[in-house]
Order: C-alpha cells, then structure tokens, then sequence
C-alpha cells in the first residue's frame, strides 16, 4: 500500500500543526493565509478520519489533548525537517562553510549582533547560518553544528559541547503601565498579570514560578506567540511581561529597552554546541570555545 495513502490529508495535518502549535484556529488561519472557516474544516475532517477528538477547548482558544500533543509533535518535527531540506536544496551552502542551525530568536537576537566579532576572532570560519523551526532531530540532517538551548538526555549519535547554564526571567518594559508598580514589588505580583508566552517554550513560565515558590497553577496567560523572537518583540513595545533567556535580553537590559525586576533563575537547561559525533570538527571545537567565552561574558 502506498505510504501516503495511510497518512490523512496533507493540508488538514498542516492546519493541525499549525492550530495545535498556536492554540487557536485563527492564528493557524493567518500563518496559512487561509480563512478561519477552512482551517476548521480541515479540523473537523482530520478528527473525522483519525476517529478521535484531538483538541480540548481552553477559554477561547483551543488545546490539543493528549492524543493532539502526540500528533503535533509528530507533524512538527516532520514539515520542520521539510522546510529545512527544501532551503538546504534552494540555497546550498558553499563547500567550505561550517552550516550552523539556531532557532530563530537566538539567531536573530544573539548569533547576528554577534557575527563581526566572530570574524575578528576565527577570521579562518566560514559560517552558513540556517534558521531551525521546531526540534533539531536525531541525525542533525543537513547541519554540521547546532546551537540551542536544551538539556540532558542527548540523542546518542550527539557531540555535545555544553557552554553556560540557562538562565530565565521575566522582563517588561519601563514604558509598560503596571512598571511603575511591578518593579517594586514581589515576584508574586505577577499572578495578577496576563503574562506574555510562547509555544516553542511552554514550560519557561512554569518553572521559573516554581523556582520563586510560585503556584505555577495560578498562572495567567495572555498573547502567545510563535516564537520568542516575536515574544520579546512584543515586550519590548510595551505590550506586556515575557519571560526570556538572558543572553537574548542582554543588549536591551542595557540600553534600557527592557528592566528585569527579579533577576534570572538557573533552570536544568544548558547553551549547547551540537554536532554529529564522530567528525571530530576542529571548526565545532574553535567555535564552541569562543561561544563559551561570549556567553560567559
């Protein structure tokens, strides 16, 4: 039996990743640019086709349940190796250059602002930089490196480089209305706040309140994102309270862009240099020593 033919419909398990990722029919029907009601067609038939409910209705949004999180996770990791695979074919890196994968928020937040001192440092590097959606998979396939933010288990066929702990915390804009406020007062005062939050890191928020005594339970969401590039984005326009590694916060920290009331907490995650084990890449060790020091710093 052909393989496609025990999958469902393509383009309704496309507006299901796309749902399930954003929590909500209508951020799903944007990306695609698509209406509303088609998404939720496409919605209806898969759950029709795969005999199951896949989403639980959260407020005005949706959620996708246990069978959802199994599916979505599923379909992202498979259109996110697709879209890495088609680039890669458009845009084949050249020869000699180390092809280095980030998701985007620290590509463009930390990797770019970063790249003339990079050259000054490892003039002989050559770099092609890929944009990553979704999780980098097993085999890193088309990547001769991987900078991320992850932790322990590794996939076994992994070199790992560990460059610096994760550090989180929340951060708001001066210009925001409650600053004033907030920035006098306990961390508890954040409860009482629709909090900024992101798809590709569910579990910040969380652990960050269970790491400051919290009830990460009492928690109150407010507009989430796709990325934490947009996330910080949105903190940065005085649109609310994110939650953000430092590093990406650093250079707005400092000009004032953002403040930090309660600091950054470790978590259990690392910055990591990954790449396919066995290669022995003197250009992955050069790299992951001067990212080190640059984290550090």
């Amino acid at each position: 039996m052909s393989r496609l033919r025990t999958l469902p419909s393509l383009n309704a398990l496309r507006a299901f990743e796309a749902a399930a990722r954003l929590c909500s029919v209508s951020l799903a029907a944007a990306e695609l640019h698509v209406t509303h009601g088609a998404v939720s067609r496409q919605l209806k038939l898969l759950e029709e086709e795969m005999g199951m409910a896949l989403f639980e209705r959260e407020g005005r949004g949706i959620r996708p349940n246990q069978a959802g999180q199994r599916l979505q996770e599923a379909a992202s990791a498979a259109f996110s190796r697709l879209q890495a695979t088609v680039a890669q074919l458009r845009h084949p890196p050249r020869s000699n250059a180390l092809v280095l994968g980030c998701p985007g928020s620290v590509l463009a937040r930390w990797m770019i602002p970063r790249l003339q001192s990079l050259q000054q440092a490892l003039p002989q590097l050559t770099l092609h930089l890929s944009a990553q959606q979704g999780d980098f998979t097993a085999q890193l396939e088309g990547l001769d490196a991987a900078l991320l933010l992850g932790q322990a288990p590794w996939p076994a066929g992994w070199e790992v480089h560990v460059l610096a702990p994760e550090r989180i915390g929340p951060v708001l804009s001066p210009a925001l209305a409650q600053a004033a406020t907030l920035r006098d007062e306990a961390p508890a005062a954040l409860l009482q706040c629709n909090l900024l939050h992101t798809a590709s890191r569910p579990q910040a928020w969380p652990t960050w309140a269970l790491a400051t005594g919290l009830d990460p339970a009492q928690l109150r969401y407010g507009t989430g994102f796709e990325h934490l590039y947009y996330l910080l984005e949105a903190a940065v326009a005085a649109i609310g309270v994110a939650i953000a590694p430092a590093p990406l916060v650093a250079e707005d920290l400092a000009s004032g862009r953002l403040i930090a009331p309660w600091g950054f907490i470790e978590t259990t995650g690392c910055w990591a240099l990954c790449a396919p084990a066995g290669k022995n890449d003197e250009r992955v060790a050069a790299l992951a020593t001067w990212l080190q020091s640059e984290l550090a710093g």
